[in-house]
């Protein structure tokens, strides 16, 4: 086992260097400057599957050797120009730990450029492998004095810092990567003196990943980011990830689709949403030029398309009207504005959705269009926006909210418009609701309700159509029809 800060001799050149060359080219001098002869390293990303996830092999230094008392993959130079990388990892691992590694199962991870406190330079070339023979044991005592499996999320320290990140950029997905030390950093692995530097490809960001600057942003507010899931919702033109630190921890970076969503949602968290405590989230880190924030992460699935039993949809739905008087009362109530309901895209709305509307809806939807017109005035109250079952999460008895780029002060009843087909036919359920809410709607509430139900089914089956989403449609349509057949009731 080859230190990997303690460069091997260079061989005797073997190319047949000319006689005319001069001795300072054989040398690795080319003019007055010295040519680069870092030496190679290959290391063994030895993977399997643990029961908490996957787990890599790793072995620690002793004796008279770099960076004793370290740990560190199973790692050596290449004997010589006559042996390729691979065969170079293949005999690595026969000679430290036993094992039998074909060719065929060795899979190229990452390239780390790696300086050392000493200052010397060295190219790693870092590859995974998770079928072999045998079973990994100490082979070479007097160098190494334990290995063991280890959590790829749970790395074991000291270690040294140059392994560390080779297996960073590993579990980040990056394929090169710098990591250059300074003369006053530690050889172990120290988060104080991180000096790991990712290199993109020349094409396009592996997909589920953002661009460099969300990167850097994300990174500069928790930490190293070793995974990026895209769990964007697929009817929002917003991007939404969740990402889990090389540390430890998970967080969900978002990026807006336009300034007043950002803005809108900056603001939420900011002002009303700590009011909700645990069953929010809470605001890490923002950045207005990119629209993008950083948010940590909260337990629960999500009550779209969940199934439960009946029982427990009614406490489900008490626990949803609590949250929304929790919402209306973080803040105090503001006179009504005055402004008519819903109808300033009412137009551009019916031009889209009028494809897929039945005989009479129009006629119906403008009705209530006038109807909203002579409303009474309701007062204005901090409002999510988009309270609806996709939004909540529900953790064990326990409920929480997500994605406020729509919060803005509202009538309370705002927040009961996209709920209402959650309870359609279902009584107990609004029951329910009203019950953990503190007091039924008001008459004139209810008016609010109807005909913001009404128009928002409008604008849905018209994000549908631009958008092909043919449930969306469905549900906008039917939406329609069940208003139409209660107002005629």
């Amino acid at each position: 086992m080859s230190g990997p800060d303690h460069p091997a001799p260079i061989p005797a050149d073997e190319c047949g260097a000319r006689p005319n060359e001069s001795e300072g080219r054989r040398a690795g001098i080319l003019g007055d400057k010295p040519r680069h002869t870092e030496p190679v390293d290959v290391h063994l990303i030895l993977r399997r599957e643990g029961t908490a996830g996957p787990e890599v092999l790793l072995s620690r230094r002793a004796g008279q050797v770099y960076a004793a008392g370290l740990w560190h993959l199973p790692s050596g130079h290449l004997d010589g120009p006559h042996e390729d990388v691979v065969t170079a990892l293949i005999r690595e691992a026969k000679e430290e730990t036993g094992v039998t590694i074909q060719a065929a199962d060795v899979r190229f991870a990452v390239t780390v450029h790696h300086r050392s406190p000493g200052g010397s330079a060295r190219i790693g070339v870092f590859f995974e492998v998770r079928h072999w023979q045998g079973t990994p044991q100490i082979h070479e005592p007097a160098v190494c004095d334990a290995m063991d499996w280890y959590p790829l999320d749970d790395l074991p320290s000291p270690m040294v810092a140059y392994c560390r990140a080779g297996l960073d950029a590993y579990r980040a997905g990056n394929r090169l990567a710098v990591h250059f030390q300074q003369s006053t950093d530690p050889i172990p692995y120290d988060t104080a003196a991180d000096r790991l530097r990712y290199i993109p490809g020349a094409r396009d960001i592996p997909a589920g990943r953002p661009d460099a600057p969300v990167r850097e942003f994300a990174q500069r507010a928790v930490g190293r980011i070793a995974d990026w899931a895209d769990v964007s919702w697929a009817r929002e033109d917003s991007r939404v990830w969740r990402v889990r630190g090389a540390e430890g921890g998970v967080w969900f970076v978002k990026i807006h689709q336009n300034d007043r969503f950002h803005y809108r949602e900056v603001g939420a968290y900011r002002s009303w949403v700590p009011t909700l405590g645990a069953a929010a989230p809470r605001l890490v880190a923002v950045d207005s030029v990119l629209r993008a924030i950083v948010v940590t992460a909260i337990p629960g699935r999500s009550l779209h398309g969940a199934v439960h039993t009946p029982d427990e949809q009614r406490r489900i739905f008490h626990s949803i009207g609590a949250l929304a008087a929790a919402i209306h009362h973080s803040a105090p109530a503001q006179p009504a504005s005055g402004e008519p309901v819903l109808l300033g895209k009412l137009e551009r709305h019916l031009d889209g959705a009028r494809a897929h509307v039945a005989p009479g809806d129009e006629e119906f939807i403008r009705a209530m269009a006038q109807r909203a017109a002579h409303l009474p005035d309701l007062e204005l109250v901090p409002t999510h926006g988009d309270f609806q079952l996709r939004n909540l999460l529900w953790d064990d008895g326990t409920l929480y909210v997500i994605d406020f780029e729509r919060s803005e002060q509202g009538p309370a009843v705002r927040d009961f418009v996209r709920l209402s087909d959650a309870w359609a036919g279902r009584p107990d359920l609004y029951e329910a609701a009203m019950a953990g809410y503190g007091r039924p709607l008001t008459p004139a509430e209810n008016e609010h309700l109807v005909v913001g139900a009404v128009l928002d089914a409008v604008s849905g089956i018209c994000y549908g159509t631009s958008h092909g989403d043919l449930e969306l449609i469905e549900r906008g349509c039917r939406t329609l029809a069940r208003l139409r057949a209660a107002d005629s009731a």
